[in-house]
């Protein structure tokens, strides 16, 4: 009969800082240092105050981005912005989860938010999308009820299974549903880092492309904080998820959160895929007609 050796002490220490390691990688926050790289900008992308803000710059040479460390399949992720501030029209402050870049092929998945610049005085117009499988075009747009340049505020992805929902300062104002049933892709298996930059898209981003940057500003600016992942993350050819998993894994709206997504669709929405019968003259997409009803 084989002997049996009881685990040493320092075999069990081994395994809890496993996953202790394991724990905190699935549930990230706070330091800049610790959960991004600098990918892009030549020195514009700024990490200060010990790690707890980071800054984005953008003048005529070039913009800045950085993306996470860790990949995720699923989670629920939450970043404080202060964007551009004054006459930020022509640019583009991007937050958003997709495929590592250098892997994009032609059915790549993303999840955005992006910030279209304005005029001093006019708002800044929020633009979401999701891509499943290299196509978008689910475009909703938005106002803001809130002036985003003079404070933080939280923007928030949930993703999990069923559905994706936009967030700001914890209200809802969009959600996809997982309609796979219906045909509709969905995405479920291709992990994702979170990245943001900011750029210059005058050909597009204010009113068309018809205002351009107005370079005498730059350098434009927009800072983060709060970086908050509660999420399953992507190591060695597993996912690990963090121990709150079960609070937002198979996450809804409840009946009051659905009242405050119909509160701002009603009063903030500038744009609806779902409503623009010109661009699709063949039928609006399949999620369209199912998502309030099911």
């Amino acid at each position: 009969m084989a002997a049996f050796h009881s685990p040493s002490t320092a075999s069990i220490g081994m395994v809890l800082l496993l996953l202790i390691g394991f724990s905190m990688a699935a549930f990230a926050y706070g330091n800049f240092y610790h959960n991004f790289d600098v990918v892009w900008g030549d020195g514009r992308a700024v990490i200060q105050e010990g790690g707890d803000l980071l800054t984005l710059s953008l003048d005529k040479t070039s913009g800045s981005g950085f993306q996470s460390k860790d990949e995720y399949l699923y989670g629920k992720i939450d970043m404080q912005l202060k964007l551009v501030p004054g006459n930020s029209a022509g640019t583009v402050t991007a937050y958003y989860v997709s495929l590592q870049l250098s892997s994009k092929g032609e059915a790549w998945d993303e999840i955005d938010f992006e910030f279209l610049g304005n005029l001093s005085g006019q708002p800044y117009i929020l633009h979401t999308n999701v891509f499943c499988q290299g196509k978008g075009n689910r475009e909703q747009q938005f106002y803001l009820w809130f002036d985003p340049t003079a404070d933080f505020h939280t923007y928030s992805i949930l993703w999990n299974p069923e559905r994706i929902v936009f967030s700001v300062d914890g209200i809802p104002i969009r959600e996809f549903k997982n309609l796979e049933f219906l045909g509709v892709p969905f995405p479920k298996n291709q992990k994702m880092r979170l990245y943001s930059t900011l750029w210059n898209a005058d050909d597009w981003a204010t009113r068309g492309g018809l205002v351009k940057t107005d370079w005498s500003q730059a350098p434009f600016k927009a800072s983060y904080r709060n970086f908050n992942a509660d999420a399953c993350v992507w190591s060695s050819g597993s996912s690990y998820c963090s121990s709150n998993k079960n609070a937002w894994f198979w996450e809804e709206l409840n009946f009051a959160k659905k009242g405050q997504m119909k509160w701002v669709q009603n009063n903030y929405m500038v744009y609806n895929y779902c409503e623009d019968t010109k661009r699709f003259p063949q039928g609006l997409p399949t999620e369209c007609t199912f998502a309030d009803i099911l």
